[in-house]
């Protein structure tokens, strides 16, 4: 039977196949680090107010200006970064959930200070406005409008209220100056709030911590009322909240006095912490969520991670040095005579009864000898063995007769008795018809 012939050349070369290999490698690995960058969430800078908000109702300049000052900023998009000590600045919008706020804010009372803006802008970015400003950048905004936020489950003994503020005049400590707007001007009032910065004219909080029985010095200095001092051992950091905005974003900033105090107001809160701000993102909806692909590389999951990745470029380089078409079985059953012989044998050999083919092989070799020394057909069994022994003594008068040497195969039971009694008879066979 014919089989067809295989090409035995591959598809592609190993070279082409190892380029494919190390491409895909190099953009699942650009992949993981896209995700991890967080750069599958698009631009910080979306006119937003929180801390990466470059527009009239973020908090880019503040950033920028601690940056100046030494501080190290960092922009926080998941909860771990919520967790670190230093000082956390919260800029959640007006939907933001109450119970979020508060959440955060309860788990880091012994971990550093907060400091929580509230909002009063509607802003929309230039780009999505349909109008066009000449010289607009990516991140300007158009106020288009103001409200209080609804936080349900945060500070809810605080009120919160806009009116138009005459002037526009603020006060502080060793400190003033006029907010950009002065026909909306957001202010808070509650009975455990501190003042920091109010307005003159009618002492309506601008700025307030609250007070809780912790030990403030640096934001009881500032007060602008006296305030009796907390209890040294309570471990608490404080709470502050600025109610007006436009004290600390950079509608504000591009006053000096404002970024002056700015950095009064911070110092203050982050005392006795390390000087670090993080400004949250994670409730203006840049939070990101722990991705298995990420997880996939971090304690304790990496061990697993490396042992698969080292199983994979094993497998890889034993598939690259067998590089090629994969070569063809040979048939579990051979073609061919021989094979049948052999397959023939083999169950002989296993049913223990070889020593049954000992009188067939010997009636097979007198039969053919009779063919070739043209015996009579029809004589017995006996008659034609003595005249094969009568031809065997003309041409080879040394040799053992036929008949006895056939007798001794037939006696035979051993497997060795056998071979050699077969062989025995194969060489008179071969002496008769050469």
């Amino acid at each position: 039977m014919m089989r067809a012939a295989s090409d035995s050349r591959g598809a592609f070369s190993p070279a082409a196949v190892l380029g494919l290999v190390g491409g895909g490698t190099l953009l699942f690995l650009v992949l993981l680090w896209t995700i991890g960058a967080g750069m599958v969430h698009g631009p910080l800078n979306d006119g937003g107010a929180h801390g990466a908000g470059k527009g009239l109702s973020g908090y880019a300049a503040l950033a920028d200006l601690l940056e100046r000052q030494g501080w190290n900023v960092r922009r926080a998009q998941d909860d771990r970064a919520l967790q670190q000590p230093g000082l956390l600045v919260l800029t959640p919008p007006q939907q933001a959930k109450g119970e979020d706020i508060a959440r955060i804010v309860s788990r880091r009372r012994r971990i550093g200070p907060t400091l929580v803006i509230t909002p009063k802008w509607y802003s929309v970015a230039l780009a999505d406005s349909g109008v066009a400003v000449p010289g607009a950048k990516r991140g300007w905004v158009a106020l288009g409008g103001h409200g209080v936020p609804g936080w349900e489950g945060f500070l809810d003994d605080v009120g919160v209220r806009i009116d138009p503020l005459p002037g526009g005049a603020w006060v502080a400590d060793r400190a003033s100056g006029t907010l950009p707007d002065p026909s909306v001007v957001l202010s808070g009032s509650g009975p455990a709030l501190a003042p920091l910065v109010a307005a003159p004219r009618d002492a309506r909080m601008l700025a307030a911590y609250v007070v809780d029985g912790g030990h403030y010095p640096a934001l009881d200095a500032l007060a602008l009322q006296r305030v009796a001092s907390g209890d040294r051992e309570s471990g608490f950091y404080p709470v502050v909240v600025v109610f007006e905005p436009d004290l600390l974003d950079n509608y504000g900033m591009g006053r000096r006095e404002a970024a002056l105090y700015a950095l009064r107001l911070l110092d203050a809160a982050g005392a006795g912490a390390p000087r670090t701000v993080t400004f949250d993102l994670t409730l203006n909806g840049f939070g990101r969520s722990r991705n298995l692909l990420s997880l996939a590389f971090t304690p304790p999951f990496l061990a697993a991670t490396l042992c698969l990745l080292l199983a994979a470029l094993a497998l890889g380089w034993r598939a690259f040095l067998r590089f090629g078409p994969a070569r063809t079985g040979a048939p579990a059953i051979a073609y061919g005579k021989r094979a049948l012989v052999g397959n023939a044998g083999g169950i002989v050999r296993r049913s223990g009864r070889l020593h049954l083919l000992a009188a067939p092989y010997a009636a097979l070799v007198r039969d053919r000898l009779a063919h070739e020394l043209a015996l009579p057909r029809l004589a017995d069994s006996a008659a034609t063995e003595a005249a094969i022994d009568r031809a065997l003594a003309a041409r080879a008068p040394a040799a053992a007769s036929f008949s006895a040497t056939a007798g001794q195969l037939r006696a035979a039971r051993r497997p060795i008795d056998l071979l050699h009694g077969a062989q025995a008879l194969h060489a008179l066979e071969r002496t008769l018809t050469q």
